[in-house]
């Protein structure tokens, strides 16, 4: 009998540019020591590049709709947010290649974050407030960025994926620095970031 833990990471790359991006070159990279220690055993990679709809009034008439309710319409509404929150579910791992645009994260992958956030499915009303329902997972959370500092007073994106992602019950999360590009200069921005990515203890993955 074979109970070795099956390892399933969720590529995410949310970077508008599909050469010559550093987010995507980067967690390419985790990705690939990831399976150089056996810890992606399976890899499914959900690129947001083309885009994600955005949430409106019939999204949400529909989520809030009770599942044993809902017209055939609402759930074909759902159909790509139910896929969305499924491959979160499958995956253990998560690699997030995300660039910052602007001091935040891109519209696609707030979009996702939308999609995503499900009420009864990642997390939950309670008494004291919402709880997440997603747990044991690793995030590995590539961030680039041309000016923004990681951790600044006008990053507003390391700290949005984290929150979002606690929101629902995530949360081990290890950041790749790639910041600051425009002043430090892509070949050291990538230099420092490889190295981060060498030092993981992948041991610790899920």
């Amino acid at each position: 009998m074979n109970d070795k833990k099956t390892n399933n990471v969720l590529l995410l790359n949310s970077s508008a540019k599909l050469t010559g991006s550093i987010s995507r070159k980067l967690a390419a990279q985790v990705v690939a020591n990831l399976e150089k220690h056996g810890k992606a055993d399976s890899v499914v990679e959900r690129d947001l590049a083309a885009g994600l709809p955005f949430v409106d009034e019939n999204w949400v008439n529909a989520n809030f709709t009770p599942a044993d309710q809902r017209s055939d319409v609402q759930k074909q509404t759902l159909s790509l947010s139910d896929s969305l929150v499924d491959e979160l579910m499958q995956a253990d791992t998560l690699v997030l290649g995300v660039p910052i645009y602007n001091f935040g994260v891109p519209a696609t992958f707030k979009a996702w974050v939308d999609m995503i956030a499900r009420a009864g499915k990642t997390f939950q009303y309670t008494a004291t407030g919402p709880e997440g329902l997603i747990a044991d997972k690793k995030v590995y959370l590539v961030i680039a960025s041309g000016g923004t500092p990681i951790g600044s007073g006008y990053d507003f994106a390391s700290g949005y994926v984290k929150h979002a992602l606690s929101f629902v019950g995530i949360t081990d999360v290890t950041i790749i620095d790639a910041a600051e590009v425009a002043s430090k200069g892509i070949e050291a921005v990538l230099q420092s970031a490889e190295q981060q990515i060498s030092e993981i203890d992948y041991a610790l993955s899920a």
